[in-house]
């Protein structure tokens, strides 16, 4: 219902007990005739689609062929347009002078077919498309709806112009805020990786001092797992649908950090006691870690990498196998 809406359909029903409800309402149904029994049977009245297309419809559909019309054109070709309608509306002036037929009239006097008057046709027609109007030139006759025309045109194609300026300065501001936040992301997973991988180590110092309860170590864990998972989904991400390609030396740090991390955290599996419970949370997290850092091998990543960066992406993955 919305959609028929947004394409400009007006006279549109929901019928929620379909073809019953659509049969109670009083309205025609077709019915299926056998192919040898078209001739023998009297034809059944139908329900034809109607041509009728609403005006707002067909409104909409020549704004969108509009638009779509002028983003495909570059700044230096409406400016072409935008001149050639000065000078064409110049030309058409000047010729109906040269014909004998003078439509413009300076200070009184009408304007002849000379260069001269070439030139104040044209003149003319640069002061019409500004929509400046001196006043010292003035249209007669038919000249008057040419020259409205011609103001009308000139100004929504200079428009145009206008916009694909601030659309360009918007898109070139859009995309260094793009930039710089891609930039910041990366340095957030450097550090939050780092952090992970002190953290961690904290962990394992305190599982083998053996003298801080295991409620203390869990919670720790569980906390440190769940950044960890968070920054190797966004690594995962970054490799597989990447917005931009970082560097070689940043994605590199990355994926050291990633397998110094995945490191620690084995550490700190293996150094805990048989009887250390393992919660739900902290065993999903796991898995997760695992999955995620299974997918992330030279062979796996859609894009082909340099070979200093496939070989952390395989250690990665044979550290997350022997995780699992």
């Amino acid at each position: 219902m919305r959609l028929l809406h947004e394409l400009g359909y007006t006279n549109v029903r929901h019928y929620r007990g379909g073809l019953a409800d659509w049969k109670d309402s009083g309205n025609p149904i077709e019915s299926a005739v056998p192919v040898g029994a078209q001739a023998a049977q009297p034809a059944e009245p139908r329900a034809r689609a109607s041509a009728y297309v609403a005006p707002e419809f067909r409104a909409n559909r020549f704004e969108n062929a509009l638009l779509g019309l002028i983003e495909r054109c570059s700044t230096s070709e409406l400016s072409l347009v935008w001149l050639a309608i000065i000078l064409l509306s110049g030309a058409v002036y000047w010729i109906a002078a040269l014909a004998g037929r003078p439509v413009l009239l300076e200070h009184g006097v009408a304007v002849a077919g000379s260069l001269n008057g070439l030139a104040t046709a044209v003149y003319f027609s640069f002061v019409t498309a500004t929509s400046v109007g001196y006043g010292d030139v003035l249209p007669v006759g038919w000249a008057r709806g040419l020259s409205v025309a011609e103001a009308v045109t000139s100004l929504m194609v200079f428009g145009a112009i206008i916009a694909k300026f601030v659309s360009r300065r918007q898109e070139q501001l859009v995309s260094e805020i793009h930039r710089v936040t891609f930039e910041e992301r990366l340095d957030r997973v450097q550090t939050n990786l780092h952090m992970v991988l002190s953290e961690l180590h904290a962990i394992t110092a305190m599982c083998e001092s053996r003298s801080v309860p295991y409620k203390r170590v869990a919670s720790r864990l569980e906390s440190a797992v769940r950044v960890f998972a968070g920054e190797l989904k966004t690594v995962h991400d970054l490799l597989y649908r990447p917005e931009r390609e970082p560097d070689e030396p940043r994605l590199r740090a990355i994926l050291v950090g990633l397998a110094s991390a995945l490191e620690g955290l084995q550490e700190v599996l293996s150094c805990l006691p048989e009887e250390f419970s393992v919660s739900p949370i902290l065993s999903g997290t796991l898995k997760r870690v695992s999955a995620l850092a299974q997918e992330i091998c030279g062979e796996c990543v859609p894009r082909n990498y340099a070979p200093a960066l496939t070989v952390w992406m395989d250690r990665i993955q044979a550290l997350a196998r022997e995780l699992s």
